[in-house]
């Protein structure tokens, strides 16, 4: 928004930003009214009803029923719409439509490493088509981030040992700023980096031209399945150690607790570093832990995997 040519707040450039705008400009136009009308309440009781001689006593004021009651009444009326309102806004934020494209993030001191399904890898800029809804999976190798793109108004921690989601559809063709908003050590300021929105057409065109010889995440956590031995026991063939994973991503589990617990990243990750946490039913608790071994990029590739399998099966 532009007023007497000062840029007040960042363009919308997303779906989603002209929501969280509306409600913003309502919280402050509810906090500005209440502001003045409380402040100049204050200036007039102060002169209408200040002492005029030592010795004045002033009259006694019974209570206003009607009055107090509306002064519970109103305020509560303009919290709970702000309450429901604020409820709509995050239900879109944090509900990816089944469309979106899904890419990665890792945060680490001070950069930014992003993934693209086709396996195409940047840092610290991120390429995404207009119109197109992005999903966004975010981790640390470190210390707590934050993914944060003022002018799409998301933001998200990158938190280590935990996979956090934001989705955003960009509108407007451009390159936007991308911010770390957690204060991460000593160079925090400068982990910066740009969103490049581009028109569909162009996008393909620069996704095509990144692409060639790339092998997909998907493709490269095949590969390491297979460096680590993950094929002897996690196969159709070999389930005796270890189940199949084939249609297991998005899956319910049966735990040897009686509990059950739904296959998803995290489940799927948390497996692999400390595999006997959780134990599906009907298995040893043999398999070794990769803790230390895998990064958490290569963790991200075997997840893609994972989560092909269950595509392949669903297909």
């Amino acid at each position: 928004m532009i007023f007497l040519g000062f840029q007040f707040f960042p363009p919308q450039a997303s779906t989603s930003a002209h929501l969280v705008d509306d409600i913003y400009k309502f919280l402050l136009v509810v906090a500005a009214f209440f502001t003045i009308l409380i402040a100049g309440l204050i200036i007039y009781f102060a002169v209408r009803y200040h002492r005029r001689f030592a010795k004045e006593k002033p009259t006694p004021i019974e209570g206003n029923h009607v009055l107090e009651a509306l002064w519970v009444a109103i305020p509560l009326v303009i919290l709970m719409v702000a309450f429901f309102w604020g409820a709509i806004v995050y239900y879109h934020l944090y509900r990816p439509p089944k469309t979106a494209i899904e890419m990665y993030a890792v945060g680490k001191q001070w950069m930014w490493k992003l993934q693209h399904p086709n396996g195409n890898r940047e840092i610290n800029e991120l390429h995404v088509p207009v119109g197109q809804p992005v999903k966004l999976t975010i981790t640390s190798e470190d210390v707590i981030h934050s993914f944060y793109v003022p002018a799409f108004r998301v933001k998200m921690d990158a938190i280590p040992g935990r996979y956090t989601t934001l989705w955003f559809e960009a509108t407007k063709a451009g390159k936007y700023h991308l911010f770390c908003a957690e204060y991460c050590g000593t160079s925090h300021s400068l982990m910066n980096g740009s969103v490049i929105a581009m028109e569909p057409q162009d996008y393909e065109r620069w996704l095509a031209g990144e692409e060639g010889g790339l092998v997909t995440m998907a493709e490269r956590g095949a590969k390491l399945f297979r460096e680590f031995r993950c094929n002897s026991c996690h196969t159709e063939e070999s389930t005796i150690l270890g189940p199949s994973l084939a249609g297991v991503f998005g899956s319910t589990v049966d735990l040897t607790t009686g509990q059950q617990v739904r296959a998803d990243e995290a489940y799927i990750r948390e497996s692999i570093l400390i595999p006997s946490k959780r134990l599906v039913k009907g298995y040893q608790p043999v398999m070794p832990t990769f803790k230390d071994q895998l990064s958490e990029e290569q963790l991200l590739q075997i997840i893609t995997y994972i989560k092909s399998l269950s595509e392949h099966d669903e297909s």
